[in-house]
């Protein structure tokens, strides 16, 4: 594995982790890509503009968000991410506090810098 990408997309996975804690729009803004896709854990599919705007007007609320279990393949200008993470915090006023497992697919734009194009959660039973 090219260690130079790897630690990029770590680099890349503590900021996006950082703004989901701080509800940071512009730095997710930064990392989510136009056209993400992402499957929340209710298994609703929200698009960059609905996680922009559930972080803004507080509908996600994050507490605790400590990862474990990280795995990243790489493969050409992609990386895919698994991790688990304890996270507690609230989404749409219902309060959770438990594991989730995340992955994520990172692209390589062609600025040089990593966007998350896909994304989907799940809770851990």
């Amino acid at each position: 594995m090219n260690s130079s990408l790897e630690t990029q997309i770590l680099q890349a996975e503590e900021r996006l982790r950082m703004a989901m804690l701080n509800s940071d729009v512009n730095t997710l803004d930064e990392l989510l890509a136009p056209e993400l896709i992402f499957t929340n854990h209710l298994g609703q599919v929200l698009s960059k503009q609905d996680d922009l705007a559930a972080h803004q007007s507080g509908i996600i609320k994050v507490s605790k968000l400590i990862p474990s279990e990280q795995d990243i393949r790489l493969s050409g200008d992609v990386a895919i991410v698994s991790v688990r993470v304890h996270l507690s915090g609230s989404y749409a006023g219902k309060e959770s506090d438990g594991d989730f497992r995340f992955t994520r697919i990172w692209t390589l734009s062609s600025s040089g810098s990593w966007h998350v194009i896909a994304a989907h959660s799940s809770m851990v039973a």
